[in-house]
């Protein structure tokens, strides 16, 4: 429900700046300096690659994907328990702030990661993480709050934008701090990478008290019901059982949930992957999220025209099976020039992918249920499931077999299974006219 606001641009506009304040993080700490910064620091420990985490004796990066798998089984866990407080309740704020802050700090923690804490480094990676994806649960559940329905596409296209143009510009200073470090007086690049995640943390914090001040606390003077906090885990049961009652619904499905375990896994370990099998320096592999997140935009709008021109299946499979050529050549991947190659085609395939399987999925809800939100966290639990599943078998088959080349050519084998199931739906070109057209498809 729409809250009643006299001064609606100004709150809309804070509440987009909270895009801005985190989205840092997603690059700087997921995606960049962070992956290469621990390679570098636990790379040559004891002579090989292997680093003690509490007694346990474990290769680096396959600990990595191992902590990445744990802070999204955590988030798959509580995600329904927080949307359901953010539904139910009306602490929004303080919940956001407390995930915001804690992540922050997390980040801010991360200045004190070198080779002598591996145990702290990971922690903190894990905390930081956790509080990402708990605040954007609550920042979410203020759009409809804040805005009308007509409004909901271009205020959360102004929040992308801003974060898009956030992380890049600090990305860019945090890379010349690590390239140039005499410019900004300091010792060298290691020092700078370590700065670069204490003012990532100060930028989140600092940056999110412009909603913090703005977007309203309790309008609607909600008191938490103890009854009501399960709420969400109530209504995912409830989505499942109705899935399982679709088949076109639960084929799909299970197709996202396979070839999503390949798309995250390489979204979060691309980085790690061009680090220790190719030797990339640090701005190299920087440079090549960026090639993958630019070209991702054009692709999303490229994939976008294609299934409107042939149908969601049609681009939704010419995708996989891009994706499944790109597992098979990265085991190849030599060269610098070979792995921006194959950086431009994961972007182009990215972008759609994620895209377009987000929109198939509208078309695929009964088109007379009113519970959209309860639909959609049921889809976004299924894509964290798969970024558990996905980095904690690249991580096992890297530990089992040396190689992370194996790793990457594993993953084709998740998008053959996601094809196996895709080939089976039967994807509407527009939303089908009734409930029963869709269970008989």
């Amino acid at each position: 429900m729409l809250i009643k606001l006299s001064n609606k641009k100004k709150v809309q506009n804070a509440w987009a700046m909270y895009d801005w304040a985190n989205s840092v993080y997603s690059l700087v700490i997921t995606s960049t300096i962070f992956p290469v910064y621990y390679n570098s620091v636990t790379k040559g420990i004891n002579g090989n690659d292997v680093v003690d985490f509490f007694g346990f004796q474990i290769i680096n990066t396959v600990l990595y994907s191992y902590s990445i798998s744990f802070s999204f089984l955590v988030i798959a866990l509580i995600s329904p328990l927080l949307s359901g407080i953010a539904d139910t309740s009306g602490k929004k704020l303080d919940f956001m702030k407390f995930f915001a802050y804690l992540g922050s700090a997390a980040c801010v923690g991360l200045f004190f990661f070198d080779e002598s804490n591996v145990e702290f480094g990971i922690i903190c990676s894990v905390i930081a993480s956790i509080g990402y994806a708990g605040s954007i649960v609550f920042y979410n559940a203020y759009l409809p709050e804040i805005s009308e329905e007509k409004e909901y596409d271009i205020l959360s296209a102004k929040g992308f934008a801003l974060g898009y143009v956030g992380s890049v510009i600090l990305l860019i200073v945090n890379l010349l701090m690590i390239q140039i470090p005499e410019l900004f007086g300091i010792p060298d690049g290691g020092v700078a990478a370590r700065l670069s995640f204490l003012i990532t943390g100060l930028w989140w914090a600092g940056f999110s008290q412009i909603p913090f001040r703005v977007l309203p606390n309790n309008p609607y003077n909600k008191k938490i019901e103890t009854k009501l906090l399960f709420y969400g885990y109530q209504e995912i049961r409830k989505v499942f059982a109705e899935i399982r009652q679709i088949k076109v619904m639960g084929r799909f499905l299970a197709s996202f949930f396979f070839y999503s375990m390949g798309v995250q896994t390489v979204m979060y370990l691309a980085a790690t992957f061009g680090d220790k099998e190719l030797g990339l320096p640090g701005d190299q592999l920087i440079i090549t999220v960026l090639i993958i997140q630019l070209v991702a935009i054009f692709g999303s709008y490229f994939f976008a025209y294609l299934s409107k021109r042939f149908g969601n299946k049609f681009s939704l499979v010419l995708m996989v099976f891009v994706w499944i050529g790109i597992c098979g050549a990265a085991y190849y991947v030599y060269t610098v020039y070979e792995f921006f190659a194959l950086a431009f085609v994961v972007g182009l395939v990215m972008g759609g992918i994620q895209s377009l399987s987000r929109s198939t999925y509208s078309k695929l809800i009964p088109e007379s249920t009113t519970d959209h939100a309860s639909y959609f966290s049921f889809y976004d639990v299924t894509e964290k499931m798969a970024i558990v599943l996905g980095t904690f078998s690249y991580g096992v088959i890297e530990q089992i077999t040396g190689n992370m080349r194996n790793s990457a050519l594993s993953l084709g084998l998740f998008f053959l299974v996601g094809l196996g199931f895709l080939l089976l739906v039967t994807i509407p070109k527009d939303r089908l006219s009734s409930q029963t057209s869709i269970e008989h498809i």
